[in-house]
């Protein structure tokens, strides 16, 4: 059974995986055997982060890139240049997003685009550009990190709500036109995960207790409750999965 959630000899690039979630989500593909691309903007930061899960798992095992996501011409070269330093790409993991907080009423329309470009375009430049050498390969994974925005909405991240909808519409269109190139596309929708960046919110005992009240499990998710579906989904044990979204979110989604 074990070996069904073995990634080893298989490549992944995450995006925005410098820090955060992303980093996290790096870490358990490692974990799993998997040869991983960090990606960041920063090419220095994305580079720290190289040499701090290198020491852990070996030079030959960790690469990074740094390139815009959201930019076509940087991102068909960033994903040639994870190919050529480690290997053809079996596993794409979309994970770079941005969060804008600001009502609809007083949202600029640049930022508004640069939420869009971030959090669902960069899915589909790199996604196609990953996708193409998948498909002439004949087998590939490709997942989505959505949100529970993906189904759900709050005031003031309207943006960031209209994007991660439409992440859970593309991770289908890719299904729709990918899957029978033997290539799998799912996405994978957190609810509130502590970290580093959503620390000010768990410090705030009014956020908290709604937190708390309003998801079943009782608690925030952490960093390992999303790396897990991830492997799953990076792993020969989802082979018929595809185009599906799974809610890792403690309950929140199915509860009023």
């Amino acid at each position: 059974m074990t070996a069904l959630f073995d990634l080893s000899g298989r490549t992944a690039l995450v995006t925005g995986s410098s820090r955060g979630i992303g980093s996290a989500l790096a870490r358990g593909l490692a974990d799993a055997g998997a040869t991983i691309v960090i990606h960041g903007r920063d090419a220095a930061r994305a580079e720290a982060t190289r040499l701090e899960m290198a020491h852990v798992y070996g030079e030959d095992r960790v690469f990074a890139v740094a390139f815009d996501v959201t930019d076509p011409e940087a991102s068909a070269a960033g994903v040639a240049e994870a190919e050529a330093k480690a290997g053809p790409l079996g596993i794409l993991v979309n994970n770079a997003g941005i969060q804008h907080r600001v009502p609809l009423f007083d949202l600029d329309p640049a930022d508004w685009d640069r939420v869009i470009r971030t959090d669902l375009t960069s899915a589909f430049l790199v996604g196609r550009e990953a996708a193409r050498g998948m498909a002439e390969r004949g087998a590939g994974k490709i997942i989505n990190i959505c949100s529970v925005q993906t189904d759900l909405a709050r005031p003031s991240i309207g943006a960031y709500t209209a994007a991660k909808g439409g992440l859970r519409n593309l991770t289908r269109a890719m299904a729709a036109e990918w899957a029978g190139s033997g290539l799998q596309i799912n996405g994978v929708a957190p609810g509130y995960i502590h970290t580093e960046m959503t620390q000010n919110l768990v410090d705030d005992p009014e956020f908290n207790a709604w937190i708390l009240g309003r998801t079943p499990a009782r608690r925030w998710g952490t960093v390992d409750d999303v790396a897990g579906p991830v492997v799953w989904l990076a792993s020969g044990a989802s082979d018929f999965v595809n185009g599906q979204t799974i809610f890792v979110d403690g309950g929140m989604t199915v509860v009023v």
